[in-house]
């Protein structure tokens, strides 16, 4: 039985990874070919790095992303204090209503957003592009940064903002240095989540994008449609490379935290 699990995980690992594997390997094939390997090169990755269009919709998508996520968790840490001190009743209609926008499909949202913002443009002279982007990302980033920073409330004494603040601390003081520690580990979850989420978003950005702001994602599409680059091979490897760097490091750093946490308690 073991072994036919074995089996089973190495075909499932085979079937999420060996694509990702073969992608990278003809990021660095000398020919446009995607079938046949005829030689090493690094040209596909010099002329990516080359691409203006690529180049300027990455930046434009990291800024994006750390805008909105920035923003989101800031509303969604705030939105998360106030839904951790309603009443039971009102707090679970309210989580409900925050769960719609995770588990509705996207292309509701993206269309629903569209038909706003084209609301908006009639009467304030609004053009689809940046900042249609960024308040469309955090509109689908928001509540997740909810959903990260509420069980962390759960876990928390509930007492204990009240402690502090007979201990002398000011309200804000007391959410500061003794709230904010306690929940700390959600928001970074929240943020990193918003991130990811925003980054790698392409139905909602689709819809919200104009011809002067587009997210990568939206750049790549626009180019397969055509015909596939190599160079999008060299750009999702650089991609796959970055995440698996960061997920090392922060395994590294979390395995550190967790020693140290040990050796205190010996």
């Amino acid at each position: 039985m073991k072994k036919l699990g074995k089996i089973y995980m190495s075909l499932v690992l085979m079937f999420l990874y060996v694509p990702i594997f073969v992608l990278i390997v003809f990021s660095f094939n000398e020919s446009k070919s995607r079938s046949v390997f005829s030689g090493f090169t690094l040209e596909w990755y010099e002329k990516l790095f080359r691409n203006e269009i690529i180049i300027s919709s990455l930046i434009n998508t990291i800024i994006i992303a750390v805008i909105a996520s920035v923003v989101s968790t800031i509303l969604g840490t705030l939105a998360a204090i106030g839904i951790s001190r309603m009443r039971k009743f009102p707090k679970a209609v309210i989580m409900n209503i925050t769960n719609m926008p995770v588990i509705n499909p996207e292309i509701v949202t993206g269309v629903s957003l569209m038909l706003l913002f084209v609301f908006f443009a009639a009467r304030m002279n609004l053009e689809f592009g940046f900042v249609t982007l960024v308040i469309a990302h955090i509109t689908f980033d928001v509540p997740y940064v909810i959903l990260n920073v509420m069980p962390k409330f759960g876990q928390m004494d509930p007492h204990l903002y009240e402690a502090a603040q007979d201990l002398g601390c000011g309200p804000f003081s007391a959410f500061v240095k003794v709230v904010l520690p306690e929940i700390m580990p959600g928001v970074v979850s929240g943020f990193l989540m918003a991130f990811t989420y925003s980054l790698d978003d392409f139905v909602i950005s689709y819809f919200t994008s104009g011809s002067t702001s587009q997210t990568l994602p939206i750049t790549i599409y626009s180019m397969t449609r055509r015909k596939i680059s190599p160079e999008i091979n060299a750009l999702s490897t650089i991609i796959f490379v970055v995440v698996v760097l960061i997920l090392v490091i922060k395994n590294i750093i979390e395995s550190r935290a967790a020693r140290r946490g040990r050796g205190e308690r010996v």
